[in-house]
C-alpha cells in the first residue's frame, strides 16, 4: 500500500506541475497577445479557470498526503502521546468522513453539468467540475492510509467506528434539532468546529464537516448545495493570482533577487547602531510587495541575515520576534494574497485594496523601526564599517531588477494595465529572466520541488476558501448575517465601538483560524455591517486586515509565530517574552488605521 501510495502521488505531483506550468503559459500567452499584437486570445481565460480547479483540488490532496492544510496544532501537541495519537486518528477519521460525504455530491454536479459547454472551446464543463470528483477520491485514500499507518488497521477501524456511530447518533435527534432554530449555529459552527479544530482536523475539513452536519441534521437542503459552493468559491479567476503569486515568492529565493535586495540594504544601513534589524524590516516590507505569501517571505531573508545579526550580537528570541512582527506588519502590502481573498469574496476592488495597503504598512514598519532605535540605544557602535558611496551605489545598480519587481506589479494593477491574476505570471517571467542572464542563478533542479510546493500550498489555501464560503452561505441562508448586521448596527459607540469590537474579533480569529479562512468565513457577514455604519469598504478591509495579521503571529496560537520560529530555527519560548512589545506598537498602528481613514483612503 505504501509503495502503491507513493507511486500515485509522485503521478499527481508531476501532474500538479505541470499544470502550474500551464497556467503560467496560457495567462502570459494571453498578456501577450492583447498588449503587444492587440489580438485578446478568448479562449485564455476559460482555459486557465477550468485547469485551475483541477490544479486547487490534486494540490489539496498532495497537501493532505505531506501534513501541509493549516490545523491548530498548538492543543494537541501539549497532550500526552498516547492522547495525541488518539486525537490523530479521529481526525484522520472526520477527513474520511467529509470526502465521503462529498463524493456522491460531487459525482452528480459533475453528471449535471455535462451538458454545460464553455462559450469559446465548447468543452464540457463537467470536465471541468470533474476534478471535485477525482479530489475527493484521492484525498479519501490518503487519509485512509494515513489513518491506517498511523494508528493500525484495528485503531483505524475503531476510529472510524465511533465516528459513524456518533453520527448516526446525531442523526436520531434530527427532529430536535429542527425544532433549536438558531441554536444550531452555536452547536455546529462553534461547538463542532471549536472540536474538531481542537483535536487537530485540518482547518478546511473541520469546516466542511461542520456545514455537511448542519445541512443535514437541521434543514430539508440538498447537501449538493455544498459542492456547488465550494466550486463557486474555489473557481473566482482572480483567486488564480494565488498559487502564481505563490511561485513567484519560491522563485526570487532561488534566483538571488531576494539575496541582492538583502546585501544593498545591509550595505546601506549596516553600519548603524540597530542597523541590520532596519535591514530586516525594509526587506520585509519589500519582499512581501513581490511574493504575497509570508512563509515565502520569511524563507527569504532569515537565512540571509540571521547570521550575520548573531554574529553581532543579536539573542535568538529578538530576531524571531522582529522577524514574526514584521510578517504581521506586512499583511497589506500589495499583491497580498489576503488583500486578492478579501477581494474576491466581498467584491471590493482589488486594485483600491492595493492603494490602501501600502501607507498602513508602512506606519507599521515605522512602529517597529522606533522599537528597534531605543532597544538599540544602549549597544555599543556597530563594528562594520560604512562603506563607500561607490561600493552602495554598485549593490544599489546589482539589486535594481529587485527593487523594481514590486513598484512594477502595483503599478501594473493599479493602472489597468494588467488584472492581479496576470500581473503574477509577468512577474514569473521576469524573475526567471533576471535569475537566467542578469544574477545567473537558476537551479533547474529544486524547480520541480517548488512547483509541487505552489501546488501543495494553494490547494491548501483554496480547499479553505471553498469549504469557507459554502459555511458562509449556510450562515447567511439561516438568517444569520441580517441578525449580525442588525446586532452591530445598534451597538454603542457607532464606528468607533465597531471598529473595537472587529480588531479585537479579528486578532482572535487570525489566532484561532489562521488568516485567509478568518477573512473569508466573517469578511461577507461584517462587510454589509460595516457599508450600514457608513464606513468605507476599503478602509475596513484595511483594518480588519492588519488586526487579523497580528492574530496570525502572535502567540500561543497564532501559526505565523511558529512558522517564524521554525525558519529562525529558534525555541518559541525564546521569542514569546521577545515580541510582545513589537505586537503591541503595531496596535497601536492599527488602532491609528482606524481612527484616521485617510491613512488607507488617501491615495483614492
Amino acid at each position: 500500500m505504501a509503495r502503491g501510495l507513493r507511486f500515485l502521488l509522485r503521478a499527481v505531483e508531476a501532474l500538479a506541475a505541470i499544470l502550474v506550468i500551464v497556467e503560467v503559459a496560457i495567462l502570459f500567452a494571453g498578456v501577450i497577445a492583447r498588449y503587444v499584437f492587440d489580438a485578446p486570445l478568448v479562449w485564455s481565460d476559460e482555459l486557465a479557470g477550468a485547469l485551475f480547479l483541477w490544479l486547487a483540488m490534486l494540490g489539496a490532496a498532495i497537501a493532505l498526503a505531506r501534513g501541509e492544510h493549516m490545523r491548530l496544532a498548538t492543543l494537541v501537541g501539549l497532550a500526552r502521546p498516547r492522547l495525541r495519537a488518539l486525537c490523530d486518528a479521529f481526525a484522520n477519521a472526520l477527513v474520511m468522513v467529509f470526502v465521503l460525504e462529498i463524493i456522491g455530491p460531487a459525482l452528480t454536479y459533475t453528471i449535471t453539468q455535462w451538458p454545460v459547454a464553455s462559450p469559446a472551446l465548447e468543452f464540457s464543463d463537467g470536465l471541468r467540475v470533474a476534478a471535485l470528483v477525482a479530489g475527493a477520491g484521492l484525498m479519501l485514500v490518503i487519509a485512509a492510509f494515513r489513518l491506517m499507518a498511523g494508528s493500525g488497521l484495528r485503531g483505524g477501524l475503531a476510529a472510524l467506528a465511533v465516528t459513524a456511530l456518533a453520527a448516526f447518533a446525531l442523526s436520531l435527534l434530527h427532529a430536535v434539532f429542527l425544532r433549536l432554530g438558531n441554536f444550531n449555529l452555536v452547536i455546529f459552527f462553534v461547538g463542532l468546529v471549536a472540536f474538531a479544530v481542537a483535536i487537530g482536523v485540518p482547518i478546511a475539513f473541520a469546516f466542511g464537516t461542520a456545514t455537511l452536519s448542519y445541512l443535514a441534521l437541521t434543514t430539508h437542503i440538498p447537501l449538493g448545495i455544498v459542492v456547488s459552493r465550494m466550486d463557486g468559491g474555489m473557481s473566482g479567476m482572480v483567486l488564480l493570482a494565488v498559487p502564481l503569486f505563490i511561485f513567484l515568492g519560491l522563485l526570487i529565493e532561488m534566483t538571488g533577487l531576494a539575496r541582492a535586495m538583502i546585501d544593498f540594504l545591509a550595505g546601506l544601513l549596516g553600519h548603524v547602531r540597530g542597523g541590520l534589524a532596519y535591514v530586516l524590516i525594509v526587506a520585509m516590507y519589500l519582499v512581501s510587495g513581490i511574493s504575497g505569501s509570508k512563509a515565502a517571505d520569511m524563507a527569504a531573508i532569515a537565512p540571509a541575515l540571521f547570521p550575520e545579526m548573531r554574529a553581532r550580537g543579536a539573542q535568538p528570541g529578538q530576531l524571531v520576534a522582529l522577524l514574526a512582527a514584521s510578517g504581521a506588519m506586512a499583511e497589506t502590502i500589495p499583491p497580498s494574497l489576503v488583500l486578492i481573498t478579501i477581494g474576491s469574496v466581498t467584491g471590493v476592488s482589488i486594485a483600491g485594496l492595493f492603494n490602501g495597503g501600502v501607507l498602513p504598512a508602512a506606519l507599521g514598519a515605522a512602529a517597529l523601526a522606533a522599537v528597534v532605535f531605543f532597544e538599540a540605544r544602549g549597544d555599543a557602535p556597530a563594528a562594520v564599517p560604512r562603506l563607500a558611496g561607490r561600493e552602495v551605489g554598485r549593490r544599489f545598480v546589482v539589486a535594481l531588477p529587485a527593487l523594481v519587481l514590486p513598484f512594477l506589479i502595483r503599478a501594473a494593477v493599479v493602472d489597468g494595465i494588467a488584472t492581479a491574476t496576470e500581473v503574477s505570471t509577468v512577474g514569473v517571467v521576469y524573475v526567471l529572466l533576471a535569475g537566467l542572464f542578469l544574477y545567473r542563478r537558476f537551479d533547474l533542479r529544486r524547480l520541480g520541488a517548488i512547483l509541487v510546493e505552489t501546488a501543495s500550498l494553494s490547494g491548501a489555501i483554496l480547499l479553505i476558501i471553498g469549504t469557507a464560503t459554502a459555511m458562509g452561505w449556510a450562515l447567511t441562508q439561516s438568517g444569520f448575517a441580517r441578525a449580525l448586521v442588525a446586532f452591530v448596527s445598534a451597538m454603542p459607540g457607532g464606528k468607533a465601538g465597531f471598529f473595537a469590537a472587529s480588531i479585537a474579533a479579528f486578532v482572535v480569529l487570525g489566532s484561532v483560524l489562521e488568516g485567509i479562512p478568518a477573512i473569508i468565513l466573517f469578511g461577507p457577514l461584517l462587510f454589509p455591517a460595516a457599508r450600514a455604519l457608513h464606513i468605507a469598504e476599503i478602509h475596513y478591509a484595511i483594518v480588519v486586515v492588519l488586526a487579523m495579521g497580528l492574530g496570525l503571529f502572535a502567540p500561543p496560537f497564532g501559526v505565523g509565530f511558529y512558522a517564524a520560529c521554525a525558519i529562525g530555527k529558534v525555541s518559541p519560548d525564546a521569542a514569546i517574552a521577545r515580541i510582545w512589545t513589537y505586537l503591541g506598537v503595531l496596535l497601536l498602528a492599527v488602532v491609528a488605521v482606524a481612527a484616521f481613514p485617510t491613512l488607507s483612503l488617501g491615495w483614492h
